[in-house]
């Protein structure tokens, strides 16, 4: 099979070193890809938003299935594109990638579908939005309705905060479009997960949960950021937790989706917060999620490319997932400054020494290769995954490794699956 994975960070890295271990996989390509990719693909300098492009490439080429990882050209309507040329692609439609394009339509079918959710209002002015959160106080959320690359999430501990995540969002435009509207949510407390499932628009085939850390500082503190590290399996996630979360989560909203004329197929993704009074569903992501995949996709056994196709070829009853039972741990190597400003070009070293490790996979999220050189080329740069038959041992591993690697203000928290620790 020839395969084409779109997108260029840790999680599309992730993708191709699995996919390029599958025997079905006789040619694959990434577009555009980075340079750690370029071990396992050729990379094609074509944008992931370049949908007209994308679909020229994998006609001309003749590929036999595409796999997308980012959310934007998903929403944007590539899985259509394809389609309606013929050519096999995993991942939602358009219509069905608005649960994560839109928050307000993702709460509007949850709700439809009797998923244990919280409070929301949707708001089109920042006057009515400033007047609901004075009257409801804080800790409240504020949320950009639209795509903003998981960075248009304010969690206000006071009303100033939600004022200025308001102001943010619809008068600053900040996140352009996506700000026009906003979500303003309940506050909720308690653990985060993410639960992902491969779906057909019917049958659900749950992944190994994983636990990310958004903020740019250890303890949780500081900006968001697109996701600093991350576990696999966590604690909190019993398998009856899991089992809640598939029957009362997200195989409603599957069956709802269907229902309302636009069926789900690819990754769902459910950001789910275990609180006092039990799971409840924060948001959803129609995409394999990052740096979430840099913990999932190593435990996978068997072979992704079989699991994708059963996908899109809605036949998943027919296939099982199975998953290793070692844990895996990833810290991410950002640039300094990130996730505001932040310099490139800085070169990277200790990458040959890091290869050898044992159960140890770097994934590149922002390089680029100049001969035999890896250079810097975005906010976060790597992910260092390890594995491990405890969370210590696969903690350990990542950690050593990530001291191995240096780059120019090479920046990452020491905190990662501390919440883990003991857990075995």
């Amino acid at each position: 099979m020839k395969i084409l994975v779109v997108g260029s960070g840790g999680r599309e890295h992730a993708l191709c070193w699995k996919i390029a271990q599958s025997p079905m996989s006789d040619e694959l390509y990434c577009a555009p890809g980075n340079g750690g990719i370029a071990q396992h693909a050729t990379c094609v300098p074509i944008k992931a938003e370049d949908i007209e492009a994308l679909g020229d490439f994998a006609e001309q080429n003749r590929i036999d299935l595409t796999v997308v990882g980012p959310e934007r050209p998903l929403i944007a309507g590539i899985a259509d594109h394809f389609r309606s040329r013929g050519l096999t692609i995993y991942g939602p439609s358009a219509a069905a990638a608005r649960l994560e394009g839109s928050k307000a339509f993702a709460n509007e079918v949850v709700e439809r579908a009797g998923v244990p959710g919280k409070r929301f209002d949707v708001f089109d002015d920042p006057a009515d939005a400033r007047d609901y959160v004075r009257d409801r106080g804080a800790p409240i959320v504020v949320k950009a309705d639209g795509d903003a690359a998981g960075k248009g999430v304010t969690v206000a501990e006071t009303v100033d905060d939600a004022l200025e995540a308001i102001d943010r969002c619809m008068v600053e435009k900040a996140f352009g479009s996506a700000g026009e509207r906003v979500v303003i949510e309940e506050f909720l407390e308690g653990q985060e997960c993410s639960i992902k499932v491969f779906t057909d628009g019917e049958t659900v085939v749950p992944m190994v949960p994983s636990q990310d850390y958004k903020r740019i500082y250890d303890g949780d503190e500081g900006p968001n950021t697109g996701g600093m590290g991350c576990y696999s399996p966590v604690p909190v996630v019993t398998p009856k937790v899991l089992k809640w979360a598939i029957d009362q989560v997200l195989q409603p909203t599957v069956r709802q989706m269907a229902a309302d004329g636009t069926p789900y197929t690819g990754t769902l993704y459910a950001g789910m917060i275990l609180t006092d009074d039990g799971p409840r569903l924060l948001e959803y992501n129609c995409r394999f999620g990052d740096p979430e995949t840099q913990v999932v996709v190593p435990r996978l056994e068997g072979d992704l490319v079989e699991l994708l196709l059963a996908t899109v070829e809605g036949r998943l009853h027919e296939v099982e997932a199975s998953w290793r039972d070692e844990r895996a741990v990833c810290v991410v190597c950002a640039s300094s400054g990130y996730p505001l400003t932040y310099e490139t070009g800085k070169e990277i070293s200790g990458l040959g020494e890091v290869a050898g490790l044992e159960d140890v996979m770097v994934f590149h999220a922002g390089t680029k290769r100049v001969g035999r050189r890896y250079f810097t080329d975005g906010g976060r740069v790597l992910g260092v995954t390890a594995l491990g038959s405890t969370y210590e041992q696969a903690t350990d591993r990542a950690y050593k490794a990530t001291g191995q690697i240096y780059f120019e203000g090479m920046y990452f928290r020491t905190d990662i699956a501390e919440r883990a620790a003991g857990c075995d």
